[in-house]
C-alpha cells in the first residue's frame, strides 16, 4: 500500500512527520462501455467545444469565471500560493469530544503512519487522545482542495477522518416532515418492543455487500453458459391481505423473537 500524501501533523509547536494512506477500497465492479451492436469499446476524451479536436491531458488547464464571460487562468503555482504551508501540513486547530461532532459530516477515513524517527511523538499523541477521549479538529489540503478533518484513535493507529464543512450540508426545511398526530400509544409501545427485540451490539463484519456478490455470480454464470441465469433467493412477495399497523407490528415482533431464539 502506497501513501497518497507525505507531510507533517502539527499541534502547538509539535510536528509529527507522517504518511497518509486511504483507509477504504472501491467495492463496485469495474464495467467497460461498449457499443450495443458491434461491442466496439467506448472511450471518453477531452475535446475542444469549438473545434471538436482532442486535447491532451498535459495541455489542459483550469480557469475560474469570476465575472460573466470573463475567466482567470490558474496553474499549479497559484494553488500552491493559495494554500502556502498548509499543503504540507495537517494542522490540528483544537480538540473536542467525539460526541460533539455531527455524524452526517463524516466522509472519508485515512490512516496515518509515522515517518522515520517520529514513532515516539506519534505514540505520545495517540495515548494522550486515548486517555482524554478527545479528537483533534484539523485542516489539510489534498488534491488542491482544503478539507476539514477529525483526528482520532482506532485501536493503535491514528485515523484522520475527512469531514464535510457545515456549508456542504443542505437544510431540510423544504422537506415535508409528518407531525406525531393521531399517535396510538399501544402502537408506539409495540414499536418500542420491536426495536428492543432487534437491538444488539453493532459489528460491521456482520453486514456484507450482497448486491456486488450477486453481480459477480451473474458475471461468472454468464461466462460459463452465456446466459444470464441468476435466480433471486426468495420470490417477490405478492399483494395479499391488507393488515393494519398494529397487526404488522405484532407479526414483526413475533418474527424478531423467533430469529433471536434461533441465533
Amino acid at each position: 500500500m502506497r501513501p497518497i500524501w507525505e507531510g507533517s501533523l502539527s499541534f502547538g509547536l509539535i510536528l509529527i512527520p507522517v504518511k497518509l494512506y486511504k483507509a477504504t477500497v472501491e467495492r463496485k465492479p469495474i464495467f467497460h462501455f461498449v457499443g450495443k451492436d458491434d461491442l466496439c469499446p467506448v472511450k471518453y476524451v477531452k475535446v475542444c467545444k469549438f473545434t471538436g479536436e482532442e486535447i491532451p491531458f498535459d495541455k489542459i488547464a483550469r480557469t475560474y469565471e469570476y465575472r460573466k464571460g470573463e475567466q482567470i487562468l490558474l496553474d499549479d503555482k497559484d494553488f500552491k500560493k493559495a494554500y502556502k504551508k498548509r499543503s504540507e501540513n495537517i494542522e490540528i486547530l483544537e480538540f473536542t469530544g467525539l460526541n460533539e461532532i455531527d455524524l452526517k459530516l463524516f466522509e472519508q477515513p485515512y490512516y496515518l503512519e509515522p515517518a522515520k524517527g517520529a514513532a515516539k511523538v506519534y505514540s505520545l499523541l495517540r495515548e494522550a487522545l486515548k486517555k482524554t477521549g478527545k479528537a483533534g479538529i484539523a485542516k489539510f489540503v489534498l488534491h488542491n482542495l482544503e478539507h476539514l478533518g477529525v483526528l482520532m484513535v482506532d485501536e493503535d493507529i491514528l485515523i484522520l477522518n475527512q469531514i464535510r464543512f457545515s456549508t456542504e450540508i443542505r437544510t431540510h426545511e423544504n422537506i415535508q416532515i409528518p407531525l406525531p398526530e393521531n399517535m396510538n400509544e399501544k402502537e408506539l409501545d409495540t414499536a418500542i418492543m420491536l426495536i428492543d427485540q432487534l437491538t444488539m451490539p453493532f459489528n460491521s463484519n456482520d453486514f456484507l455487500d450482497t448486491y456486488s456478490e450477486e453481480i459477480k455470480k451473474a458475471i461468472e454464470e454468464k461466462a460459463k453458459t452465456g446466459k444470464f441465469s441468476v435466480k433471486p433467493d426468495e420470490p417477490t412477495p405478492k399483494p395479499g391481505k391488507v393488515l393494519d399497523l398494529m397487526e404488522k407490528l405484532k407479526l414483526s415482533l413475533e418474527e424478531a423473537k423467533k430469529k433471536k431464539n434461533v441465533s
